[in-house]
Formats: C-alpha cells, sequence, structure tokens
C-alpha cells in the first residue's frame, strides 16, 4: 500500500532521519525546528496544476496558487539571466514588510511555456491559508484600521507607479490584510497602450479572476495610465461603508480623488490628519524595559541600549527605545555604541519637547526628516572620532543600532476633543540590529538588514535566497560611524499604535537563526496576557539568546502597547508617562550622569571622554538638519512651524554644546580657544 502522509524535511544538512510529516514543529530525529515555508505560484499555468501534485519532486500544490517547499532547506532554481518580471520585487525589497519577495523558478508543464515564478513572504498562514482582502475585513475593522490601510496604500502608491506596478493596487483580489497591515499577493505590471493587444481574458484572470474577467477593451484603458483618480474609484465601494467617524471626512477625500486633479500630497495630507485625530481616540499606555548582556562567551560588551538596568532617570521614557552593536572590538565598539546612545537622547529629549508645543500636526515627512538629520549628526560624532585617532579599516570603530520614537503629538480628535497623544511612532535603523511588531496572533519583522545580501537584491543582481549563498552574505554594508553621514542610505518608517502590541528591539545577539520568529509565542503572549512583567520577559528572552545563539552580546528592549479600554482605569491624565526635563544647568550633569552606565575600562572610559578638542580644519562637516519647504498656500502656519523647528536646532545643539562643557569643560575650553574671537563668548555657560 502506497503511504500518502505528507512529508516535510529537516533543514539541518546533518540530520540522519531528515523526514517528518507536515505539522510538525520540531524534527523528531535532531529537535531542529522544522520550516514550513508556502509559496505563491504566479502565472495562468500554475492554475492547471491540480492539488496534490508533486512538482520538481519539491513543491507540493496546496491550492491551484499556493505552494508548500517540502525541502526547504535546498536553495531554488535561479536561472543566470534574471527575467523582467522579476525586477521590481527586487528593486522594492525596502516594502518586503508589504510586499512579497522573489523566491526562485521551477519548470511549466507546457513546453515552450515560460518558467513559474514563486514567490516568499506572501500573506499566508503557518496552515497554508491566504490571509482575507480588505474587502472581507473591511465592515469588521475598527475606524483606524479603515483609514490606516488606505494610509497604506497611498504610501505604496509612488515607489510602486515609479516601477511601473501600480495596478497591484488596482486590484482587489490581491489586496490583503494582516492585522494593521496592508500585504499584496503579487505585483501586476500597469498596462500601457502598447501591451494592451498581448493580454488576453485568460492572462487577465491570473491576475484577478473575480473582477478583470470581465473588463471588455474600453474599461481597460483606464488602466493605461494609473492616476490617483483609478485609486479612489477603487476605494468607493469601501468609503460607502466605513464606520460612522471616519465616513464623511473618507468621502470628501474619495471623491477629490475621483472628481479632480487632485496632488497626491493634498490627499495624503487629508488622509493623514484623519488618521492621527482617530486613532487619537484611543488610549495609549506604553510600558518599556531594556537590558543588555555580555553573553556565555564574550569578554566585552559590545552592545549598549535605553533603557537597561543602569537607567535611573528616565527623562523620556517610554517614549524612546535604543539598541545598539558596537563594532571594533575592545576600546572600539563599547565606545561606539554608548556614543550613540547619548547623543541621541539627546536630540531625542528636544525633539519631542519641541513637538509637544505645536498647535499645528507636523507632517510624518519633517518628523522623518529630523530624525535622519540627528542620525546624520550621531554617526559624524562617531567618524570623527576615529578620524582623530587616525583609526583605519577594521580598527575604526562603529555601531548598528534601532531605534523606536513614539512622538506624542497633540491632535483634535475624530469626536472633536483635544488629544495630548497621536499614536505615531516612527522606527530607525542602519545594519543588523532588528525591531518586530507582536500580537497575541502574530510575530511581523519591520526592519530590513543591511548587510550584502540585501544590497545585492535592492540593486537587482541576485534573488535573496542566491545571495545567502555568497560566503559574504550577512557582512554589513552600513553602520554608523564607518563614513560620513552623506554616504549613509537612512530608512525611517511610520506607523501607528492601534492595536496591542510589543515592540521588540533586539541585536543579532538574539535575531540570529531566526530565534524570535520560532519563539515569540511563548516569550510575548505572557506579557500580552499580563501573566508576565515586561521586566521577566526581557530577561527571558536574553537567556534565550544566551542558551540558542550564545556567540555575541545581547541587548532587548521591549515596549508593551496597550489601547484597549478595558483594561484601563476610568480616569487617566491627558499626558501619559511624558516627562521633558529641561536643560537646567545644575542638573544637566547629574542627569546626564545618572543615566550612563559605568562599567568601561578605563582604556575604553578614556575614549568615550567627551573632549573633543579636534582641531577644527581637519573636523568632517556635520550634516546639517534639511531646510523645511514652505508652501505659499499655507504660509502662515508652515511659519509658525519654522520657527519651531528652528529653536529645536539650536536648542538641541545648544544642548549638546553644554552637556559637553560641563561633562569635560577643559576639552570643550580648547575646542572653543580655536574659534574665531567674536564668536568664543558663545562658549561661556553659567553655572
Amino acid at each position: 500500500m502506497i503511504s500518502t502522509q505528507r512529508i516535510i524535511y529537516c533543514i539541518n544538512p546533518s540530520c540522519n532521519n531528515p523526514i517528518n510529516p507536515v505539522g510538525d514543529s520540531y524534527c523528531a530525529s535532531c529537535q531542529t525546528p522544522l520550516v514550513h515555508r508556502y509559496l505563491k505560484a504566479t502565472g495562468s499555468l500554475s492554475a492547471k496544476i491540480p492539488p496534490g501534485t508533486k512538482v520538481a519532486d519539491r513543491y507540493e500544490v496546496i491550492t491551484h496558487h499556493v505552494w508548500l517547499d517540502t525541502q526547504p532547506g535546498l536553495p531554488p532554481d535561479v536561472p543566470e539571466e534574471l527575467p523582467k518580471e522579476v525586477i521590481p520585487y527586487l528593486r522594492l525589497y525596502q516594502e518586503r514588510l508589504h510586499l512579497p519577495l522573489a523566491y526562485g523558478f521551477t519548470r511549466s508543464f507546457e513546453e515552450g511555456a515560460s518558467d513559474i515564478l514563486l514567490l516568499e513572504n506572501v500573506p499566508i498562514d503557518e496552515m497554508g491559508h491566504i490571509y482575507p482582502t480588505i474587502a472581507d475585513a473591511w465592515e469588521q475593522a475598527t475606524a483606524v484600521r479603515q483609514v490606516y490601510w488606505l494610509w497604506q496604500i497611498l504610501q505604496l502608491w509612488t515607489p510602486l507607479s515609479e516601477l511601473g506596478v501600480a495596478r497591484s493596487l488596482l486590484i482587489l483580489d490581491n489586496l490583503r490584510v494582516q492585522g494593521w497591515c496592508v500585504r499584496l499577493l503579487e505585483l501586476v505590471e500597469t498596462f500601457h497602450e502598447t501591451s494592451l493587444q498581448q493580454f488576453d481574458e485568460t492572462s487577465l484572470q491570473q491576475f484577478d479572476e473575480t473582477s478583470l474577467q470581465q473588463f471588455d477593451e474600453t474599461s481597460l484603458q483606464q488602466f493605461d495610465e494609473t492616476s490617483l483618480q483609478n485609486l479612489g474609484q477603487c476605494w468607493q465601494p469601501w468609503v460607502v461603508c466605513a464606520k460612522t467617524p471616519v465616513a464623511e471626512r473618507l468621502k470628501n477625500i474619495v471623491q477629490q480623488m475621483c472628481e479632480t486633479q487632485v496632488e497626491l500630497e493634498t490627499i495624503s495630507a487629508q488622509l493623514n490628519e484623519l488618521l492621527l485625530s482617530s486613532a487619537a481616540e484611543l488610549p495609549l499606555n506604553l510600558k518599556v524595559a531594556g537590558a543588555t548582556d555580555t553573553g556565555p562567551v564574550m569578554a566585552q560588551n559590545e552592545d549598549a541600549c535605553y533603557p537597561s538596568t543602569s537607567n535611573l532617570y528616565q527623562s523620556i521614557l517610554p517614549h524612546l527605545s535604543i539598541v545598539c552593536d558596537g563594532i571594533g572590538g575592545h576600546e572600539g565598539g563599547e565606545v561606539a555604541s554608548q556614543l550613540a546612545v547619548q547623543s541621541l537622547k539627546l536630540q531625542i529629549r528636544a525633539l519631542i519637547a519641541e513637538v509637544t508645543q505645536q498647535i499645528e500636526l507636523v507632517p510624518p515627512n519633517l518628523l522623518q526628516e529630523q530624525l535622519e538629520a540627528s542620525l546624520r549628526v550621531v554617526n559624524n560624532v562617531i567618524y570623527a572620532r576615529n578620524h582623530e585617532q587616525k583609526r583605519q579599516g577594521r580598527e575604526r570603530m562603529a555601531t548598528t543600532f534601532v531605534m523606536a520614537v513614539q512622538v506624542p503629538q497633540r491632535v483634535q480628535t475624530t469626536a472633536g476633543w483635544h488629544s495630548e497623544n497621536a499614536h505615531e511612532l516612527y522606527l530607525a535603523n542602519v545594519g543588523d540590529s532588528r525591531a518586530y511588531w507582536i500580537t497575541r496572533n502574530y510575530c511581523q519583522l519591520l526592519t530590513a538588514d543591511d548587510d550584502v545580501a540585501t544590497r545585492e537584491v535592492r540593486l537587482a543582481r541576485s534573488l535573496y535566497r542566491k545571495a545567502l549563498l555568497r560566503p559574504d552574505a550577512t557582512a554589513l554594508t552600513q553602520a554608523l560611524g564607518t563614513k560620513d553621514a552623506e554616504s549613509l542610505r537612512f530608512r525611517v518608517q511610520r506607523f501607528i499604535l492601534e492595536e496591542d502590541g510589543i515592540l521588540l528591539l533586539c541585536s543579532d545577539g538574539l535575531s540570529d537563526n531566526n530565534w524570535v520568529e520560532q519563539s515569540w509565542q511563548d516569550y510575548a503572549t505572557p506579557v500580552l496576557t499580563r501573566q508576565l512583567t515586561v521586566e521577566d520577559a526581557v530577561r527571558n528572552l536574553i537567556n534565550l539568546a544566551n542558551t540558542k545563539n550564545g556567540h555575541d552580546n545581547t541587548s532587548v528592549v521591549l515596549t508593551y502597547c496597550r489601547v484597549s479600554p478595558e483594561y484601563l482605569v476610568p480616569f487617566t491624565p491627558p499626558q501619559q508617562s511624558l516627562e521633558i526635563v529641561e536643560a537646567e544647568p545644575q542638573k544637566l550633569q547629574k542627569l546626564e550622569e545618572q543615566e550612563e552606565p559605568t562599567s568601561f575600562t578605563q582604556s575604553s572610559q578614556a575614549l568615550l571622554d567627551l573632549d573633543l578638542d579636534l582641531d577644527i580644519s581637519e573636523e568632517p562637516p556635520v550634516t546639517k538638519k534639511p531646510p523645511i519647504r514652505v508652501k505659499k498656500s499655507s504660509r502662515d502656519k508652515q511659519l509658525v512651524m519654522l520657527g519651531g523647528f528652528v529653536a529645536l536646532v539650536v536648542g538641541g545643539t545648544s544642548l549638546g554644546l553644554f552637556a559637553w562643557s560641563q561633562l569635560n569643560p577643559l576639552g570643550f575650553q580648547q575646542m572653543c580657544r580655536q574659534l574665531p574671537q567674536r564668536v568664543q563668548q558663545l562658549c561661556s555657560f553659567e553655572n
């Protein structure tokens, strides 16, 4: 009798008996976690292969377009010359949170037909089921989530349009949702006049069998050049049944998209205001904890994080969390990571203080620019130290980092009252330190590593799985301090906190070998169900890293974000857990001494000592924060905002200079004496 049991192979190449039943979590022979990788088979040819078929003696057909790779430890087949259809997937790798990735190819059954492209990172759950469409989930979604889904689609419009695949956002069956997150099944090329005749009804059905098969040639003409009008028409059926608090404003926005030649910037601003005002209706309670550990085999801890167990004064908690992983070995890596944490805290404190005083909403792009500018300053501080000490090659100190900033903007809610927090979260990273968003139902990686494998994909040179086979695949391509800030490419993302969840920041001491993806339920669920404190969860995750990886330092920062009203007391103060500290001279030195750990070796402390008495002529320029462009149509409001951010830049710089003068007055005065005589008087601070 022939066995019909479905099997999957262990990914451990040394396993003596790698065959296991599909559905098992661990290999019965070697206890290695089993990988169930469900793929999307694209194209009309894949629809002709019946379920249950084994393709290439490897891929099991679950449904016509969902396949299971039963040998996930083997690299997929990739042609030497990459087909044109795969290029957008590679170029858009940074949008992997929303878009699938090209996995590999397999031969089709029909002679002369092109290979079938397989996609990974598709909106498919661990059981092989595709996540619901927006249309299916729309009526059950909250008002905030409905607007948030539309906002995400709008943010994808420009990058997809630039690569000729914006039509992917116009096919309703292609838009899926995993909780808050909009995810696409595949990328679809936009129709042009020259290509309309190449598509018959059969070809169109591969993209959206439920709608496109009814289109005639006249209907297809509207996709000749995608526009906001097309997008607005796609949104109309949803807006009709939007939740009451946002329905009228959404209808107005969509009407503008459909009937006028409105600019994307205008729609984006209106949708952002609606998103923040609806999110502000929710309560928000944040609890954060962090720790760093040397690990079982390392002699020195080059990681740094904020907050950590050594922080006694937490002025900007719980709105800031940072993890840095130093590079440069003893006397280098630990200094770079600590320099980054110290500098970022000063600048973010000033930024939050300024934003909370703004009357008008600060646009997301402006906040992103300010955060990028802060990162360039931090980079150049470390870069200058390398330059000063004539460090070359592997001796240069640097650090990876991942940072989350919850910006408490004031906003008028959809109900008409004023809230002190708009629920915005900004996330920035360089290197391979990571951020994850974890709920009771899923774990989502929010960041992309800056390594060689990722670089090869972004430059459209290789598929990701093939790039991972390179011996230098995990080598970093970016870190703070290795080169001038103008050479770095920063990515700052904006999210909205509209559901209960945990934001996890960690160094690769934990994330290596995918231990977060494999173990998140055991460590996060007890926190979300209030069976475990955030502090205990941090310690447990560090123990996991030391046990399962153990080859590196580990830093973990957890922020528990709670918006569920049933968990809150009946009355909460308008300003939640936010304390802004003024830069009072008599308090600043004590503040910094309390916040910073003092566990450096003597030689490393000498490097960290903030006596940046560089020769001014040799010091690399510090990147200025980008100018704020003002439109004449809203000049008065923007001038107020411009003045506020000028004050922010000046205030943040003054705060940093003051800290320097207090921490190392001798070095500060040495630097001042190199300035022009008329400027030296600005260096005096009263005690």
